[in-house]
């Protein structure tokens, strides 16, 4: 029988590190430097979004955009469990996302990340992933440690560290069982348990 190395095999496996603020700062310093409007605005919009990558590449412009404003709240359905999730879009990322959209041009039935190749498609998520080893190089840490879904859980993890209230973690994340986004901020159940005990929903 023929010996296959694993597929993981020199790889990190497990769960992405989320970005600290300081790091955050260095892919946008970055960015802005090289004049990267539309990467600005994707960067800005994963970390306020919280949303997986599948999502992310696919919303609208409708999505983030009512008249001539971007919304400060706006409400995705997500393609792993179906349902709906909301966010918030913050003054910085609004105005990241106003001037890509400037840019961009287009109406709210299209991709606020259009496809390089098929301009009716959007960004596709292996492009996505390419776009964040490229500012995790840029930062100076190693695309090993992190991935999108760093960009997934850097908020979530910071708002946790702050309030400790993991339900309103689960909501932000869209998690269906708190056991997931236990798991997925990596607190352990002693933590989650006394955290649990001393919130009241």
């Amino acid at each position: 029988m023929q010996c296959r190395p694993a597929w993981n095999a020199g790889k990190t496996v497990g769960t992405k590190r989320p970005l600290t603020q300081k790091q955050i700062w260095a892919v946008r310093f970055f960015l802005d430097r090289e004049g990267r409007l539309r990467d600005r605005a994707l960067f800005d919009l994963a970390i306020d979004s919280k949303l997986r990558g599948c999502d992310l590449v696919k919303i609208k412009i409708g999505d983030i955009v009512s008249g001539a404003d971007i919304r400060t709240r706006a409400i995705v359905i997500q393609q792993k469990t179906g349902k709906p999730v909301q966010f918030e879009l913050t003054v910085d990322v609004r105005a990241s996302l106003l001037a890509w959209l400037e840019r961009r041009g287009g109406t709210v039935h299209d991709y606020a990340f259009p496809s390089r190749i098929d301009s009716a498609g959007h960004l596709s998520t292996r492009q996505y992933a390419r776009l964040v080893d490229e500012w995790v190089d840029a930062a100076g840490l190693r695309r090993a440690e992190y991935g999108t879904h760093s960009l997934r859980r850097t908020k979530a993890s910071m708002i946790y560290k702050a309030t400790g209230n993991l339900r309103a973690i689960q909501i932000l994340l869209g998690h269906t069982k708190i056991e997931n986004t236990v798991r997925y901020l990596g607190v352990d159940i002693e933590d989650a348990l006394i955290l649990a005990e001393r919130t009241e929903i």
